[in-house]
């Protein structure tokens, strides 16, 4: 197989290589609906489709979607006729971690701040004792 050249078919190993994930969680993202592999006897067939899922998965995951929430995102955007109350549900959720996250930045951003005053601070202590 050329590395270089896009594939349409991944078994779980690679997949769970390329991503740094146990087969474990990746069978348990099949099991949740998540990922639809195909099937050839026992082994399981992943699609381009399914891989930018997992890359999905993987980053929601980070970001502190539940796997709940990102199910709901999936549905969402599979089917294009929702109603409006769900299409509501599933802004009000974004919206939501959007708040979340813009909070966590600036947590972190001041944290940052703070870390950088006591690191110049640790280096006017050094200077002393130059």
């Amino acid at each position: 197989m050329d590395i270089n050249k896009p594939t349409d078919a991944y078994t779980i190993s690679q997949l769970a290589e390329e991503f740094s994930v146990t087969l474990r969680s990746i069978r348990f993202y099949e099991d949740q609906g998540l990922l639809t592999p195909k099937r050839q006897g026992k082994s399981r067939i992943f699609s381009r489709h399914d891989r930018a899922r997992l890359i999905l998965i993987l980053r929601g995951k980070r970001l502190g979607f539940s796997l709940q929430e990102i199910h709901e995102l999936f549905k969402l955007y599979d089917s294009g006729a929702q109603s409006h109350s769900q299409v509501q549900h599933m802004l009000q959720t974004i919206q939501l971690r959007q708040q979340k996250l813009k909070q966590q930045q600036a947590d972190i951003n001041l944290l940052m701040m703070e870390l950088n005053a006591a690191e110049r601070k640790c280096y006017q202590h050094l200077k002393k004792f130059d």
